[in-house]
């Protein structure tokens, strides 16, 4: 028998909570209810879920600080945020916590179920090599068992995200990958080509793997895409 999806909803809008639920629900989705931020924390700790449907602006516990925590000690299960405000710096915000994806009410139940579909679908499907579970570059070490990264003896704590698109330049090998292909194997071809969130979480890594350290390893070429170097050219 075919395992059921999990996926835990935390949104204190009755209609909009309900609305979701009986949506995933049609889909076969098994779906867990929090209503507010100390629930959701208290089921994010004790439950194991495939997906978690997150609303910003919650009583008790916002929905940015919860997404924190729990990246904290979780790094794999997908984050899709949701929030009444369409600000540039809020979204950003939740990204740099570790969310996902986003979206901004009011959107469509298929919206929803689209966005979920996707990250699943990714969390399932990222690209590890079979016979290397360690990537290494000048003082960079990728752990792909415990999809950890460091760099010397100094832990790096990364998104699922920015892993993803730090093990997606390391597996290049030094070669360009353009931001075609991010888009592709990263966020699933979901990103327009006047969108700049590409540059966004390149600059995001650059911040934890480049900056506190003497070397930089994350290279642009205008207009095509990046590559890892140790190299200034």
């Amino acid at each position: 028998m075919k395992s059921q999806v999990k996926i835990l909803l935390v949104e204190d809008d009755p209609r909009i909570c309900q609305n979701i639920h009986d949506y995933f629900f049609q889909e076969g989705y098994l779906v867990e209810i929090a209503r507010e931020g100390l629930t959701a924390q208290k089921l994010m700790e004790e439950k194991v879920y495939d997906a978690i449907v997150l609303d910003i602006n919650l009583p008790y516990k916002d929905g940015l600080t919860l997404c924190k925590e729990f990246r904290q000690v979780n790094s794999h299960t997908p984050i899709l945020m949701l929030t009444a405000f369409d600000d540039l710096d809020d979204k950003m915000h939740g990204f740099e916590v570790g969310a996902d994806d986003y979206l901004t009410k009011p959107f469509f139940m298929r919206e929803v179920m689209a966005r979920i579909k996707a990250l699943l679908k990714r969390s399932k499907n990222q690209p590890i090599p079979e016979s290397v579970s360690i990537i290494q570059m000048e003082d960079l070490t990728i752990d792909l068992g415990t999809q950890s990264v460091s760099r010397g003896k100094t832990p790096i704590n990364l998104t699922p995200r920015e892993f993803n698109l730090l093990l997606k330049l390391a597996n290049a090998k030094g070669k360009l990958v353009t931001k075609r292909e991010l888009n592709r194997d990263i966020w699933g071809g979901s990103l327009d080509e006047n969108n700049n969130t590409i540059e966004v979480y390149i600059n995001f890594l650059r911040k934890k793997i480049d900056k506190p350290f003497a070397t930089n390893l994350i290279k642009t070429k205008v207009g095509f895409g990046y590559y890892l170097s140790s190299h200034e050219h």
